[in-house]
């Protein structure tokens, strides 16, 4: 692919004009979505097959009123239980969803409630999705942070009091590459007890690698299960493979990782579908890899840069919370993040039912915590966001309305001996 391809000006050439419109406008044109591309890593593993199986089966309509309260009723939630609550069917019954809900969180963790931040590092991106902000087609300011400035806002960062760090990339081998990420992971075992990765699939020695480096944890968002819709909005990069996505975290934990992430970004598809894949993508791989931490993302579709009519609407709050309680029954040893692409009203109330982590200080752009820490003017050298996000709240504002709702902060929850 000419390197032409994914340029950064203000104007595309001619030709990577022509090629975008075709692959907007010709499946033909496209590569198949589910083939490896060269040296991308295959393994065996049974877990996409039984994903799949469940999700393609699974029809919500079938549901009624009697099986959601029977559900309810039950001590321990079978997966026939789990879809019930995901139906639509279970609407009408929120309140009791939230009410075992939140009795099951606080028999596994509490009152309390993990606070992390996320630091972008670079958007340079190889893929063209058609949803996000960093695609290679958008126009928009691309920079890579060097190490000084990456270690400046780590610094930055530690100085408010947090303790852990998800560090993002866009998806660009090329301009980020392993190396680098690697690095960036050295120093942030300087000043974090917990250095989270969110960066585009890599083998499983790489990820050994990167663990090395001092990486505990991986998040990957397969975006939608559904691997028809994924075709369609995913129309060229390493991205564009849905399989080699799918066992992404599988190649973490076997790499070393000690703890992976999932999610789907909830309005892609059918989001009943895809929250059912997303649970049944932990709990297969939980039963598997038993010693590993595991971790489920409920985002939502957020507006981007030139592009403001990408949103959630078609998933509202209060599906997302019937979601968040079902992942919570069903799953009640799992961390749940609910990331700023929410609002601080829904935030400060899910996290009193079945969330146990959340972002704060947050900022989607390149380099610009040094702004946002410290009040600074920007001076133009920031990279553009990903998307928008909806709770803006720094660390101290985040600490101080989750302690008042009487829940306890944390700001780490494990140790190194």
């Amino acid at each position: 692919m000419e390197n032409q391809f994914f340029v950064d000006s203000e104007h595309l050439s001619e030709s990577a004009l022509e090629k975008k419109h075709l692959l907007e406008t010709d499946p033909s044109y496209r590569k198949n979505h589910m083939e490896y591309l060269p040296g991308m890593e295959q393994i065996q593993s049974d877990i996409c097959k039984d994903v799949m199986t469940q999700m393609h089966s699974y029809d919500y309509t079938q549901y009624t009123a009697f099986d959601v309260k029977t559900a309810l009723e039950h001590e321990t939630c079978s997966l026939d239980d789990f879809k019930a609550l995901l139906s639509p069917a279970a609407e009408p019954f929120l309140e009791e969803l939230a009410q075992k809900a939140r009795l099951e969180s606080s028999k596994h963790f509490g009152n309390t409630v993990y606070l992390f931040t996320p630091l972008y590092v670079a958007n340079y991106c190889e893929n063209y999705c058609v949803y996000c902000g960093f695609n290679c087609y958008n126009h928009i300011k691309r920079v890579k942070l060097t190490m000084e400035q990456i270690e400046h806002e780590m610094k930055v960062i530690a100085e408010s009091g947090m303790e852990e760090i998800l560090i993002l990339t866009g998806e660009s081998r090329s301009q980020s590459d392993v190396a680098y990420i690697g690095e960036a992971c050295k120093l942030a075992r300087k000043f974090f007890r917990m250095v989270g990765l969110e960066i585009y699939p890599v083998n499983t020695d790489e990820y050994r690698y990167l663990h090395q480096c001092g990486a505990d944890y991986v998040t990957v968002f397969q975006e939608t299960y559904d691997p028809e819709k994924y075709e369609t909005i995913h129309l060229c990069g390493h991205k564009r493979v849905w399989p080699y996505r799918f066992d992404a975290q599988e190649r973490a934990l076997r790499g070393g990782m000690r703890g992976v992430g999932f999610s789907a970004l909830l309005g892609l598809s059918d989001f009943r579908k895809d929250a059912l894949a997303s649970a049944l993508h932990v709990y297969y791989l939980q039963r598997k890899y038993p010693q590993a931490e595991m971790s489920l993302s409920c985002p939502r579709l957020r507006p981007i840069i030139n592009n403001d009519k990408i949103n959630p609407m078609d998933v509202g709050e209060k599906q997302l919370c019937q979601m968040i309680c079902a992942y919570r029954i069903f799953l009640p040893f799992v961390g749940i993040t609910v990331s700023s692409r929410e609002s601080a009203s829904f935030r400060n109330g899910i996290v009193k039912i079945a969330a146990t982590k959340v972002s704060a200080g947050v900022s989607t752009g390149i380099g610009d915590h040094e702004n946002k820490y410290r009040g600074k003017e920007s001076d133009g050298a920031q990279g553009d966001e990903q998307f928008e996000i909806d709770d803006s709240r720094s660390l101290d504002q985040m600490y101080q309305d989750i302690s008042e709702d009487g829940l306890q902060p944390v700001l780490n929850d494990y140790l190194y001996v």
